[in-house]
């Protein structure tokens, strides 16, 4: 391949890839094996996690939230553009989740200094879970490079699995989110 074309086919890739863990665009994936590694099979029990969070005085772990649904969604990078969306729209409909006895968590790798920061400055009101060490990103199938993609999962009140959504558009996404959430909790 001559060096531009090997330049350029490079350059493409790269963009496509900020494309996707900024946000900005979205593709269908294999949700068995999606971008970011294997992902936890649906109605099974999700991963369990114990992570700091920028909300509470000890670890959040999944078990705290046993009856009760959980949108678990994972994020780049506190303070970004996309991902200062993603958290504005979750803060917007917060009320509704609420409504539908579901608990909002945000994961990324940031510090829990750098996501206190965050939510005092977006007026965030959900805890934002500190993956530091990509762990818990990893066991999502949520892990590239070290950041967290832009995963989400809806947990149903028993701690099982149910709904996963891939390279997520932050500005619409809550919505999707709350619409399958209904869907699924009228399904029983």
């Amino acid at each position: 391949m001559p060096p531009l074309r090997s330049f350029l086919s490079h350059l493409r890739t790269a963009f496509l890839l900020m494309g996707l863990v900024m946000g900005l665009v979205s593709i269908s994936v294999d949700p068995v094996l999606a971008l970011g590694g294997p992902q936890p099979p649906l109605d099974q029990p999700a991963p369990t996690f114990s992570l700091p969070s920028s909300q509470e005085e000890t670890a959040v772990q999944l078990r705290d939230y046993r009856g009760q649904w959980v949108v678990l969604y994972f994020y780049p990078q506190d303070f970004t553009p996309g991902c200062t969306l993603e958290a504005q729209r979750f803060q917007k409909d917060l009320p509704q989740y609420q409504a539908l006895n579901t608990q909002i968590l945000g994961v990324s790798v940031d510090d829990l200094q750098s996501h206190e920061a965050f939510c005092d400055a977006e007026g965030l009101k959900f805890p934002l879970l500190a993956d530091t060490t990509g762990g818990v990103s990893k066991a999502y199938g949520s892990w590239l490079s070290g950041n967290a993609l832009r995963h989400t999962y809806i947990i149903d009140p028993q701690g099982i699995l149910r709904e996963r959504f891939l390279g997520v558009r932050p500005a619409i996404h809550s919505q999707e989110v709350l619409a399958r959430l209904k869907e699924l909790q009228a399904q029983g």
